[in-house]
């Protein structure tokens, strides 16, 4: 009995051992610093410090920065920097009839739906100031807006842009095309029986 009662006037000098102990600062109670406070502890009074520079993450590609861009040194890359082949172009006539088409028209010539609803006729691509402008100029537009566009920067993958471009340009190509610029194999099927 004698043991008994030991343990139980022990029991809540024990319980309050366990509690106080709960009562220590825990890891949400920790001192930090939240992004962006000031900080002593440094001479530039910043808490988050500055990457070094010309350093990429481990395990990560320096990106190519007229990919994401479509400039290089801030000027307008003048080539699609990407290879250019059946599926980007297929990939860039599917994204171009989902955002495009709408307005610049399945063909390019700027007859989409909207100008039948009464808004302002975008320009067709088969112009010559549009023929003449770098690739990186519809990367850019489609990235940033131009006039009344507005940006799909947000809505339109840097890859998928491209693809657009790649697009757009074989659309232009299309429209001043002859017969001698399609390749043997396939005049044929174009003429039918004549060659």
């Amino acid at each position: 009995m004698n043991t008994v009662r030991r343990q139980t006037a022990l029991m809540p000098a024990l319980l309050l051992l366990v509690l106080g102990a709960g009562c220590a600062p825990n890891m949400s109670d920790q001192p930090r610093y939240n992004p962006m406070t000031p900080s002593d502890l440094f001479e530039d009074g910043r808490s988050a410090r500055p990457g070094i520079p010309g350093t990429v993450p481990f395990g990560v590609v320096a990106p190519d920065p007229s990919f994401y861009t479509g400039k290089q040194d801030g000027v307008t890359v003048a080539r699609i920097p990407v290879a250019v082949t059946p599926d980007l172009l297929r990939r860039g006539r599917e994204r171009f009839e989902i955002h495009c088409s709408p307005c610049h028209g399945r063909t390019g010539d700027g007859q989409g739906m909207i100008v039948t609803r009464g808004f302002r006729q975008p320009p067709s691509y088969f112009i010559q100031r549009l023929r003449e402008v770098p690739d990186g100029h519809f990367f850019e537009v489609i990235t940033n807006g131009f006039g009344e566009m507005a940006s799909f920067g947000n809505r339109v993958t840097p890859a998928d842009r491209w693809a657009i471009t790649a697009y757009i340009r074989a659309l232009q190509l299309s429209r001043a095309a002859t017969i001698d610029d399609v390749p043997s194999p396939e005049r044929g099927r174009l003429l039918g029986s004549e060659r």
